[in-house]
């Protein structure tokens, strides 16, 4: 079974083809990706209508670029997969509308995917892939939760962000320093030259005694000693940028910890943007194999969004037998949509 997976949440238009067979997991064939980081840095941050157009012009010489590194002919795809939520509703309807249409064209079954369970499920596409059941750390741009994993669809919430996210933290934090935009890996890459313990910066919800966290309280402190340094940021930025990372990377090291000690499990999935940090991964590395805990992460390339893990999670839940892929070719995207509202997910008590 061939799946074509089409990735435009936001501001990267990703497209992949996996093969699945009846077991085993999926294996990724190709997969094409295309940044708009250069696009929207101008403005300092994603413009929707910018990205949804940009989507349109990139995602079909994509697709076409994946077929032909894969060798495969169109007529070849059994099942078309394409990022359902959640996401920027004008970027989704891109994805969506392509792969409905080209489902339509071909008469083949189309399946719309959880932006998140492609994250959580990208670790599967690594050298190393993980085996169930696990507790995984998502942090993204937008989400930070720890959960636990029994199986495919089968999700239930520890603990979430109840404000901004892992990835918000940095690139807001970013921002309030002058760096560039995607601010987050600009902080990471100056913070190597930092001291982290120039600057004494808060570690929200450290000790709150449950796995949710709030990093709006960090960024506010990030502000104010920026404020208080005045003249002096320019000079001590790198310092100021170690002190951010290594807040935001103790909160989400000893909370994963936690959520391992409270549901017993010795393996730990990290996914989304945020696991590509070098800081981060060191930290948790050293940690859980004191531990004795094994660590999995997805390839570099694919921590940021991209159409593998559609594809990826499109085939898993099909292969599962948790999803059946449908011909009605009718859409909708969901902007906003849980995960753990997914069919087969369990609900946070």
């Amino acid at each position: 079974m061939w799946v074509i997976g089409i990735e435009s949440s936001c501001d990267e238009t990703g497209v992949a083809l996996v093969e699945a067979g009846a077991s085993g997991l999926p294996r990724l064939a190709a997969h094409a990706l295309h940044s708009q980081i250069a696009m929207h840095q101008a403005y300092g941050g994603v413009v929707p209508e910018l990205a949804s157009r940009d989507h349109i012009r990139r995602v079909l010489p994509l697709a076409q670029t994946v077929l032909d590194e894969a060798g495969r002919r169109l007529a070849e795809i059994d099942v078309v997969a394409y990022t359902r939520g959640p996401g920027l509703a004008g970027a989704l309807l891109v994805g969506a509308g392509v792969a409905c249409a080209l489902g339509a064209a071909l008469g083949r079954p189309v399946l719309g995917v959880h932006h998140l369970e492609g994250h959580l499920l990208s670790p599967f596409l690594s050298a190393d892939p993980p085996e169930f059941p696990f507790v995984a750390l998502l942090v993204s741009g937008g989400h930070t939760q720890l959960m636990r994993v029994e199986g495919v669809g089968h999700y239930e919430i520890l603990g979430e962000t109840i404000d901004d996210a892992a990835g918000e933290a940095f690139d807001k934090s970013a921002k309030l320093m002058g760096l560039p935009y995607p601010g987050g890996p600009w902080l990471a890459k100056l913070a190597q030259q930092g001291d982290a313990a120039a600057f004494k910066l808060p570690r929200p919800l450290l000790h709150s005694g449950d796995l949710d966290f709030s990093f709006a309280g960090l960024k506010t402190a990030v502000l104010t000693q920026a404020k208080r340094l005045g003249g002096e940021l320019e000079a001590r930025k790198a310092d100021l940028a170690a002190s951010t990372q290594a807040a935001i990377v103790e909160v989400l090291l000893k909370k994963s910890l936690a959520a391992l000690e409270a549901t017993g499990l010795r393996r730990l999935v990290v996914a989304g943007g945020v696991g590509a940090n070098q800081a981060l991964r060191d930290q948790l590395n050293a940690a859980c194999a004191r531990r004795g805990v094994r660590v999995h992460y997805p390839e570099l390339h694919l921590c940021t969004d991209n159409g593998a893990m559609i594809a990826m999670a499109a085939a898993m839940r099909l292969q599962s037998g948790i999803e059946s892929a449908n011909v009605d070719y009718a859409f909708d995207v969901k902007p906003r949509w849980p995960l753990d509202s997914l069919a087969g997910a369990g609900a946070r008590d």
